[in-house]
């Protein structure tokens, strides 16, 4: 069988990956140059986009920002999934809060900012504690602004007259005082069956996600729940069919949505040691209509990305449970390079191996990873 990535970066990869063992082929589109590509060597395939879409079995997505045209090609044959609306529900905040709000599912207070004249009634609605978020195209802290205190709006007004609004308006949201982030991750088959992964915890700095934790320390059976509940009802809501991300915040015993992400997602990557089935797997198994893989975890799991840094040492995979992914990518600021995955028995373990992986990295590119280590040391202590 084969299935074609719009995408090919390195998400496409880990889908390459996990999909080989099942028999099935993966391939990519540079959505760039418009090339179909091999999704590890970035080989170019003698091939057209519109020949690899009629030639595979089914075409999915890496990430949101998929020109509307090829999801158009897509989304005609029938084998796009998951489907049209899905990946531009995510591509869009606006369509986002459409779908949470229509639901009645719980998310930031919002308004929507097509010109500038708006600005000052927004502040009058929402607060002076804002944070301004560009409805396309914007990720990891790009197009984004902050609004602390009102003086500063005169300065967020300058800083918004050189953008075309229209275009793209601004989604203007209260900031809220949550007390972590989470995540659920999950998958819905074409028959509405679903299948959720443990809910893990976020850590963000400048951002940017930077650890993740699973299962999340401390997480109440309520919460739990609500979180599971929000992912049917997203899910149900898009006809959903793959592997799909719900961003949280957590407030005490309630949540809201912060972002979905119609894909298969960086805050779920521990699930390549810390699940009995990956997501990207599960993905896979989704969109093909295979049985959906067991989300069973008997481990704790940390996640650390690797964020614009090549300067560490390899034998950090010398400690038990350690795993590096590495995207071959060329080194720039901010960029993801890779991921590490850290298993354990228990959070004390982990936090233990986590302050052990620390002898075999540059510690300012991982500003969060001592503080999370001694955290969870603490949580079993």
């Amino acid at each position: 069988m084969k299935v074609l990535v719009f995408g090919a970066g390195q998400l496409a990869q880990m889908m390459y990956l996990a999909a080989a063992p099942l028999g099935v082929d993966v391939y990519a589109v540079d959505v760039n140059s418009r090339e179909v590509v091999n999704p590890m060597t970035k080989e170019k395939l003698d091939m057209t986009i519109e020949y690899a879409v009629s030639d595979v079995h089914v075409v999915t997505a890496e990430f949101e920002h998929v020109p509307e045209d090829l999801l158009n090609l897509a989304e005609k044959t029938g084998k796009l999934f998951p489907n049209m609306r899905s990946i531009l529900t995510g591509a869009d905040r606006i369509r986002e809060k459409q779908i949470l709000d229509s639901n009645h599912i719980a998310n930031c207070p919002h308004s929507i900012v097509s010109q500038i004249s708006q600005l000052d009634d927004v502040l009058n609605a929402l607060g002076d504690k804002l944070i301004f978020k560009a409805s396309r195209d914007g990720y990891d802290g790009y197009g984004q602004w902050r609004l602390s205190h009102r003086d500063e709006l005169e300065q967020l007004k300058h800083a918004f007259a050189s953008l075309d609004l229209v275009k793209v308006p601004l989604v203007a949201e209260k900031m809220i005082a949550f007390d972590r982030e989470i995540s659920v991750i999950g998958a819905r088959s074409a028959h509405g069956k679903i299948a959720c992964f443990n809910i893990a915890e976020n850590l963000h700095h400048e951002g940017q996600l930077h650890v993740s934790i699973a299962p999340a320390t401390n997480l109440e059976a309520k919460v739990h729940q609500q979180a599971i509940d929000i992912f049917q009802s997203i899910s149900g809501a898009l006809n959903y069919v793959g592997v799909l991300a719900v961003e949280l915040f957590q407030t005490k015993d309630s949540i809201m949505v912060n972002e979905i992400a119609p894909r298969v997602h960086n805050s779920g990557h521990w699930t390549q040691h810390g699940a009995d089935t990956c997501q990207f797997e599960q993905h896979i198994r989704a969109i093909l209509g295979f049985p959906l893989g067991d989300t069973t975890s008997n481990s704790v799991t940390a996640m650390i990305n690797i964020i614009g840094c090549t300067s560490f040492s390899r034998d950090l995979i010398s400690i038990p449970g350690c795993h590096l992914h590495w995207y071959g990518k060329k080194l720039r600021p901010k960029r993801k390079m890779g991921h590490i995955n850290v298993v354990a028995s228990s959070y004390l373990e982990l936090g233990n191996k986590l302050l052990q992986l620390l002898q075999y990295l540059p510690e300012e590119y991982f500003p969060l990873l001592k503080q999370e280590a001694l955290r969870l040391i603490e949580v079993d202590a």
